[in-house]
């Protein structure tokens, strides 16, 4: 059932087209789902995917599929220290950013919205979101788009695309770890 949630919801990463995805996995045991994701990160730590849980309710876990080194990236960018600063962030580090990004997340009150940089969205589109509450965006896919509409929709039929190829791939028995691209 994992491998089925990593195709619909992370192919994109998965081809290394994104930085990353994020998920909601139902489980009946939380031993077995620990036993699935150790064994998924091993299997895709050569390829550079990293699976982290985010926040852990009753029954679901938020999981984390991302690429290290595009998320890396992605906090070196101009203008996202400073805006993840005023987050409450004190470190663009990977892990200490995914770590408070987690505290934050767990505390349950509002969800944080800077997550959108986390999963490669661009700090206008976080931007724009936040100073619109959602509203007012210049189309939808993935996320709400303030900037650059035409080019973000071109990406977002990427994605759709890349899903549809992964999925029947996957349906036909090829493994996810065969799916998953090297960085």
């Amino acid at each position: 059932m994992l491998e089925r949630y990593l195709i619909e919801h992370c192919s994109p990463t998965l081809a290394s087209i994104k930085t990353a995805n994020l998920f909601n996995m139902p489980y009946d045991s939380w031993e077995g789902l620990e036993s699935q994701l150790e064994s998924l990160t091993q299997q895709f730590a050569e390829k550079g995917i990293s699976l982290s849980v985010v926040r852990k309710r009753e029954g679901t876990a938020l999981i984390y599929v991302y690429r290290r080194q595009k998320l890396k990236e992605d906090l070196a960018r101009p203008g996202v220290a400073g805006f993840l600063e005023g987050c409450g962030y004190t470190d663009i580090d990977v892990d200490r950013a995914i770590k408070r990004l987690r505290m934050r997340l767990e505390k349950g009150e509002d969800f944080p919205h800077e997550i959108g940089l986390f999963l490669g969205y661009p700090l206008g589109d976080v931007r724009g979101f936040i100073e619109n509450a959602g509203k007012n965006s210049k189309c939808a896919g993935c996320w709400k788009v303030y900037c650059n509409g035409c080019e973000t929709m071109k990406l977002f039929k990427k994605f759709r695309k890349c899903r549809e190829i992964y999925l029947r791939l996957w349906q036909q028995g090829r493994p996810v770890r065969e799916l998953a691209v090297a960085a």
